[in-house]
């Protein structure tokens, strides 16, 4: 690992914002000396930070920051939280199937994974990680989540979204995957048939979790390599995720696991 950050204006960016952190509203001049930086410098990485909304100026011209940074404290300690809870359910649900679970999180147009539990005894580790993200068009979570939508909130974010063919079973259609997520509604749970990645299959259900805001959609999913996931294991494996769904919104929340609205 680098003994120094290799971006010089990130480390000048959170240098100052830990020390506002730690000392509270500072002056132009005390910031500057504390940073050990000219004068101009520490103002364009100030102005840089009331840009992004982690800073403001106060009414006497001191510099503090906002509760943005607070914000963005909580919502990364309600999904540890969440996931925390769901773990055993992915556990139990990884020990029926003897294959990878996943815990996904939509983010805007993608699928971060919050959580994952890997059936190490198969000896195909998935290359997925955690804080990883996947476009949710060719995934079987992000199906299962957009399934939850208006075909308008879909288009919406399909269109702010680079559609691309990673395999030749990838859908780059809008009117084809408005078509598949009908199957998923239908079924209750998503199928990604090799659409991210050649070889490996997923099913997946969405979950209606409270999150840190309205935005909030969870999934999560079993991956297989093809090679284990012929139709025959499709149907069984569907059958442990829809169980395992149900019994994560029970003891959750209580809400009832055909509930549609997150």
């Amino acid at each position: 690992m680098e003994d120094k950050n290799p971006i010089q204006v990130a480390d000048r960016l959170f240098t100052a914002l830990e020390l506002l952190s730690e000392r509270g509203p500072m002056s132009l001049k005390e910031l500057t000396q504390s940073l050990g930086l000219n004068k101009s410098t520490t103002h364009r990485i100030l102005a840089s930070l009331i840009y992004m909304g982690y800073a403001r100026q106060t009414p006497e011209g001191d510099y503090d920051l906002t509760l943005k940074i607070v914000d963005l404290s909580e919502r990364m300690r309600g999904r540890i939280d969440l996931a925390n809870a769901i773990r055993p359910f992915l556990q139990e649900l990884m020990e029926q199937c003897g294959e990878t679970v996943h815990f996904v999180r939509m983010e805007v147009a993608d699928c971060v994974y919050i959580d994952k539990v890997e059936a190490f005894q198969n000896n195909v580790p998935m290359v997925s990680h955690i804080g990883s993200r996947i476009p949710f068009y060719r995934s079987a979570v992000g199906k299962a989540m957009a399934a939850e939508l208006s075909a308008r909130e879909v288009e919406q974010l399909w269109n702010q979204t680079e559609i691309r063919r990673m395999t030749p079973y990838t859908i780059t259609n809008l009117v084809e995957f408005l078509e598949n997520l009908e199957d998923v509604r239908r079924r209750g749970y998503a199928l990604d048939n090799e659409e991210n990645e050649k070889g490996v299959r997923c099913i997946a259900a969405a979950l209606p979790l409270p999150g840190p805001d309205s935005a909030s959609r969870y999934a999560f999913s079993v991956s297989v390599p093809i090679s284990r996931m012929d139709n025959d294991r499709i149907r069984e494996l569907s059958n442990y995720v829809l169980a395992t769904k149900e019994a994560i919104c029970r003891a959750v929340n209580g809400l009832d696991a055909n509930t549609s609205d997150l």
